[in-house]
């Protein structure tokens, strides 16, 4: 079994932290829904690549513009509560994942679509 990397400990304690700050403490009227999914972190732990989904796509880039612009306070409001000698750099990205997992499942239902069809087929 492998073991659980530092790295993901501290992913997932930052994801819970941002998270929290971006939905509390952050006042923009410009920000809507947003949600953090994931933190991945460098081996060395000084980058946060933090993954954002957002209920409106069509504002993805304005939030993602705000977030970034807002990522020093961010990263400063997280120090108070997390303890670690040095809190990584912030960089917000979207989540892709969803989009991801939507297209294979769409593969998936094509392909099985196409096996009934070929199975029907052979019977008649």
């Amino acid at each position: 079994m492998l073991p659980y990397k530092r790295s993901q400990r501290v992913g997932d304690l930052l994801r819970q932290e941002i998270s929290e700050i971006v939905l509390s403490r952050i006042k923009d009227p410009r920000l809507g829904f947003i949600t953090v999914t994931d933190v991945e972190l460098s081996d060395d732990l000084k980058t946060a690549h933090v993954f954002i989904s957002v209920l409106k796509k069509g504002e993805l880039s304005k939030t993602l513009k705000i977030l970034n612009a807002a990522a020093g306070f961010i990263r400063h409001e997280a120090a108070k509560n997390v303890k670690l000698r040095q809190i990584p750099n912030i960089v917000f990205a979207e989540d892709i994942s969803l989009a991801y997992g939507m297209k294979i499942d769409g593969l998936l239902k094509n392909i099985e679509k196409d096996e009934r069809e070929r199975v029907k087929n052979e019977t008649s």
